[in-house]
């Protein structure tokens, strides 16, 4: 009688609380496009990955967030022209789940272009092309979204 009892409350547990149950230890991944030089679209793209991150860990998920920057994207993570440069520097220190990818066919055309090597931010990890990252990412169930 006394089991009967206890499976009761878990199954009215199940019933009333389904969404809890089903999502408890659930893991997220969002890549993010960045290919234009705009400050207020590299912004986007920050509060974006803050804004997740923050929902998935108050909910106790896991999230993977992948910042992927290419074209005139790629001045987000350069040394010398990076606008939001200052706040990427906060933002690696406090969100060890957000990775940053600086595509190298952008960097090679660029470095062409300008006559002198690209300098990275530090922590930029290199691809060799942005795009096809993205598709790899999606191919492998992550969510693309360019803010």
């Amino acid at each position: 009688m006394r089991h009967f009892a206890i499976l009761a409350v878990l199954a009215a547990l199940a019933v009333a609380f389904p969404a809890a149950a089903e999502h408890a230890g659930k893991s997220h991944k969002l890549a993010l496009q960045v290919s234009d030089n705009d400050p207020a679209k590299m912004n986007a793209v920050l509060n974006v990955a803050a804004n997740v991150s923050k929902h998935y860990s108050n909910l106790g998920h896991e999230v993977e967030i992948e910042i992927v920057a290419f074209n005139a994207g790629l001045h987000m993570l350069r040394e010398d022209t990076s606008p939001v440069k200052e706040r990427l520097a906060n933002f690696t220190k406090s969100m060890s789940n957000v990775t940053f990818d600086a595509c190298m066919n952008t960097v090679e055309n660029m470095t062409k272009i300008e006559g002198k090597p690209v300098p990275l931010l530090s922590f930029a990890k290199k691809v060799p092309a942005g795009v096809v990252t993205l598709i790899e990412l999606g191919e492998h169930g992550w969510t693309i979204v360019r803010p």
